[in-house]
């Protein structure tokens, strides 16, 4: 039986069933300590983060006034690292042929159903266009895992048409990628390719369940897979995003997982995850929802989020349209810092819709409103949409970001940058109501950016972006 060991290269030791197992049952036998949970709860108010078992143990209470003082602290969190500011992006499927067999996923090479695609560099830079004709600028890069129709040179050069597109005001000015785990010869061509974060999820980090839900294909090797982020990571790729597809496992042993991961990258790189995801299992083609019995209600998906918030308080937290308008609405207060919207699951279908007849689509969405409808109901809720890519284009990346966030300095930067990107947004492809509404709280806004200095000069980019200048950054 192997030791948990969070500095340790072993997957199963810095994923250690036999911890988790214990952290379960430690938090079940005191879900109604108050003290115990008040002094975890103390500690949480310091913003410097909670261990995984600390916030199992708050997500075990059963004490309905210290849940609701969690919920109220992630809200104070998520204002403190954060703001009100909401980052936008857009999934880009570039091919779902897959060798795998995942059980949960429509592209498992037994789906005989689904119509396979994989998108010509002609048609990425279509796509692309029509990505940046509603106002894109941060794109994440999907495919299925297949060597032979989606090799690693096919991502590269994919990549490099997307930033090569210029269409009007428009261009994509951070590419993160989603495609499984590889390499590190290959995460380093990702790197060199100018990548902004790389994403993996995990889907469960149960060893047995995740075994059972990939019998077969490369990511049927549970240690292969877990062990992905530190090959990325010791191949220069500074930022990463970790995250579980809640309903496939139980919930508590993939929430204690992804935290112990979290702690991992700490521990032996010094750089916690960039981003951590929070998908739950939606319906797709073949994959019935129904047949998942570890489906979490809404209450607990809004508890683990608050909770991710409060344990990892610098991390950005990624919801996708899976999640419906109320839910998002509600989870954008508890933690949610990114939200994707205008989103197509298909290979394709931004340029051209597609017909119900050629289905493609990895998942069905929940929210399908246009991104100018997202955005706008963001202003509405007193959110800053953002389109800022500056950190990454400015080398704030790995642990020079997490410095600037976990000291409260970010805002200085990414206070003038949201404004500025909402700016260009309302500027080029809002519709009139959403301008309107942008406009409020950009004179909200402006006179709460604490520097004076960075304030004048904000003021000063502001108009020349209504002067027709474009790309200002701080």
């Amino acid at each position: 039986m192997s030791e948990y060991n969070p500095s340790s290269s072993i997957a199963e030791e810095f994923i250690n069933d036999e911890e988790i197992l214990k952290t379960i049952e430690f938090g079940r036998k005191n879900s109604k300590n108050r003290e115990m949970i008040e002094q975890v709860l103390e500690k949480a108010k310091e913003a410097r983060g909670l261990t995984y078992k600390e916030a199992f143990l708050l997500l075990s209470c059963e004490l309905e006034d210290l849940n609701n003082e969690i919920l109220i602290l992630a809200k104070e969190l998520k204002q403190r690292f954060y703001g009100n500011r909401i980052v936008l992006f857009a999934p880009l499927y570039l091919s779902n042929y897959c060798v795998n067999g995942c059980i949960y996923c429509p592209y498992h090479y037994k789906n005989k159903t689904i119509r396979r695609k994989k998108l010509t560099q002609e048609e990425i830079k279509e796509e692309v266009i029509a990505l940046q004709e509603m106002g894109h600028k941060r794109l994440a890069l999907e495919t299925g895992e297949d060597p032979v129709n989606c090799p690693i040179e096919y991502v590269i050069e994919s990549i490099k048409t997307i930033y090569s597109v210029h269409h009007k005001n428009g261009d994509t000015r951070r590419v993160n990628v989603n495609i499984a785990a590889t390499t590190v010869e290959n995460y380093k061509k990702l790197r060199d390719a100018g990548i902004g974060t790389y994403i993996l999820f995990q889907e469960t980090y149960n060893k047995n369940n995740y075994e059972e839900l990939h019998p077969t294909g490369p990511k049927h090797n549970y240690a292969y897979h877990t062990e992905a982020m530190d090959r990325a990571m010791e191949a220069g790729i500074d930022d990463v995003g970790c995250g579980v597809l809640f309903g496939l496992n139980n919930y508590e042993y993939d929430f204690i997982g992804l935290l112990m991961h979290g702690e991992h990258l700490e521990a032996k790189f010094g750089v916690g995850p960039h981003t951590m995801s929070v998908p739950r299992i939606r319906p797709a083609d073949d994959v019935n929802p129904e047949e998942f019995t570890n489906a979490i209600s809404d209450e607990i998906f809004m508890k683990i989020v608050a909770l991710i918030r409060i344990a990892v308080p610098y991390t950005g937290i990624i919801v996708s349209t899976r999640e419906n308008e109320e839910t998002r609405s509600k989870v954008l207060q508890l933690g949610v810092s990114q939200i994707s919207g205008g989103s197509r699951t298909s290979v394709g279908g931004y340029a051209e819709e597609e017909k119900e007849d050629e289905n493609s689509a990895q998942f069905e969405t929940s929210d399908n409103r246009t991104l100018d409808e997202v955005v706008n109901w963001l202003l509405e809720n007193g959110h800053i949409p953002s389109f800022c890519t500056a950190c990454y284009r400015e080398g704030r990346t790995g642990d020079r970001f997490m410095r600037l966030v976990k000291s409260g300095e970010i805002a200085n930067i990414c206070q003038p940058n949201a404004v500025m990107t909402l700016k260009e947004y309302l500027e080029d492809y809002a519709s009139e109501d959403t301008v309107e509404k942008g406009l409020k709280i950009i004179e909200r806004e402006v006179p709460n950016i604490k520097n004076k200095k960075v304030r004048k000069i904000a003021e000063e980019y502001l108009s020349n972006i209504e002067n027709g200048e474009r790309d200002f950054r701080f």
